[in-house]
């Protein structure tokens, strides 16, 4: 498969695919006569004494220096060697590759007057893996990405370092290998590579993704918890939920009347108690405001990912030139944050009804911590500590770095947008979200056995089997940690999901 950037049709999807599945990717063939137009706008500029921003002219503070014209090749790689200036561990590859086709997606539009065989080259390494290492810290979000961005446009120069073929190498030696020649900037091309969101948006698209495939499966996870505790099914009656009309309520509890069809370990309301806990009864308010939070998140999203996020940007139809503030990262911090606070809600509850699993004063008569020899084993006693510590710590990861701002180039820069903090922060926290739902998942198969597996509803004895055929049931204390792992496994998977809609149908 390969993926046409023409600058407007670029999915989270999509953007998924060049990133973790390693598609390839090409140039729009109806992005040459922009790319040419845009390209002729800027030599004539730089051929001239009026000055332009960011064509012939110092950058940030420095807007005011002319540069001359012998000296505009160097002031590009210049640009590119004072910027790339990041510090801490590399962005894991799928990152960086999708750093890299979201700026050619962003460049192809034509407003920003790169050469067409910079972009080339962007696509020939992209798609012989040729991977910019690109340390993950020292981006501020409002002038762009500017060190993530410089670090990975310096290997077009052939400097710096690239993995490749699995080692980390230095890019002159990694051209050679490949057949790849650099290229030389000219005019505004070093600018317009790192003045934009596209470090950012590549890390808040593959969190959003993620996010988005937990959905279903914190459903399903739930519901063998409903099971495991006997809970009461008329809380999930469609006419309670549409009474109310939020979108993602009424779809959670779709799929929980779904999941729970056929159970003979749920209850009715005055069977064994009149209502249950809100972990359990409110099962589809909470997941279902995450559902709609992440959906907005991904809208914001998609839209940027075809953004154009240069400055100054060009309009070659009308042969001007105007500065303005499309790389500022607002939009993506704010979203990266409530990227991150929806996500923790789903690891919330799935660590209060683990809660509620492994304590018998809250069980419905669950053995202790769910094994029957307690005292001598401890059970499932710690991987609730364990859930509690994550989602502890994404309390912390959820406090809002959008709401901060440090001025920066000499108060030019005076409002910052942290976004790069917000994605960053939201990709560990969907991480830990994955692992508390792993742990649930882990403890409700336990209990579900304790109860009778015999009883469970199709789809709950569907993935009691997926489970079982990587963890046994625990009767004496095992080395927990391996266990657990292979639970988050299959949820981060999305086999959980397969196996279920195979049997129930596609779920919400």
């Amino acid at each position: 498969m390969k993926i046409f950037l023409n600058g407007d049709s670029l999915t989270i999807g999509k953007t998924v695919k060049i990133a973790r599945e390693k598609a390839k990717v090409g140039i729009d063939p109806s992005a040459l006569p922009r790319l040419t137009a845009a390209r002729d706008y800027v030599d004539n500029v730089s051929a001239k004494k009026t000055p332009v921003y960011g064509i012939n002219t110092g950058f940030g503070k420095f807007s005011d220096v002319l540069v001359n014209e012998k000296d505009v090749k160097l002031l590009q790689k210049n640009l590119l060697l004072s910027h790339a200036c990041g510090v801490g561990q590399p962005f894991d590859k799928e990152i960086v590759r999708g750093m890299l086709a979201l700026r050619i997606n962003a460049l192809v539009g034509g407003h920003s007057g790169v050469k067409p065989d910079t972009l080339e080259l962007m696509a020939q390494m992209l798609n012989l893996d040729i991977i910019p290492i690109i340390p993950e810290k020292g981006s501020l979000g409002a002038s762009g990405d500017l060190a993530p961005l410089s670090h990975m446009a310096l290997p077009l120069l052939g400097l710096g370092e690239v993995f490749y073929k699995g080692k980390i190498t230095p890019t002159v030696e990694a051209f050679a290998k490949a057949g790849l020649v650099p290229v030389e900037l000219t005019a505004k091309e070093g600018l317009a590579l790192i003045n934009g969101t596209q470090a950012m948006c590549s890390i808040s698209a593959l969190a959003a993704f993620d996010a988005l495939n937990l959905l279903k499966t914190a459903d399903i996870v739930a519901s063998l918890t409903v099971e495991a505790l006997t809970g009461i099914t008329d809380a999930f009656d469609c006419r309670i939920h549409d009474l109310r009309g939020q979108k993602g309520q009424v779809s959670v509890a779709d799929n929980l009347r779904k999941l729970l069809a056929g159970s003979n370990l749920t209850s009715r309301q005055g069977e064994l108690r009149v209502q249950d806990a809100y972990t359990l009864r409110c099962i589809p308010q909470i997941h279902g405001a995450s559902r709609d939070s992440l959906s907005y998140v991904s809208e914001i999203v998609e839209r940027e990912l075809n953004a154009v996020t240069d400055n100054p940007l060009i309009f070659h139809d009308t042969k001007e030139c105007f500065s303005g503030g499309n790389f500022h990262g607002q939009y993506l911090s704010m979203a990266a944050d409530y990227l991150a606070i929806a996500a923790a809600s789903l690891a919330n509850v799935s660590e209060r009804r683990v809660e509620r699993l492994v304590n018998p004063q809250l069980s419905n008569g669950l053995p202790a911590f769910l094994v029957r020899e307690g005292g001598l084993n401890s059970g499932f006693m710690i991987p609730q500590y364990v859930a509690a510590a994550l989602v502890g710590e994404n309390k912390v990861l959820c406090h809002p770095a959008s709401v901060d701002s440090i001025p920066s180039s000499a108060n030019q820069e005076d409002h910052v947008s942290m976004g790069m903090t917000a994605a960053r922060k939201a990709r560990t926290v969907i991480e830990n979200v994955t692992n508390v739902l792993g742990i649930e998942l882990f403890c409700a198969c336990q209990a579900a056995e304790l109860r009778g597996v015999e009883k469970l509803s199709m789809a709950g004895k569907a993935v009691f089997d997926l489970v079982r055929n990587v963890v046994p049931f625990i009767d004496n204390d095992v080395y927990m940690s391996p266990l657990i792992k292979k639970c988050t496994d299959l949820v981060r998977s999305g086999n959980v999901v397969k196996i279920v809609e195979s049997i129930v149908g596609k779920l919400k």
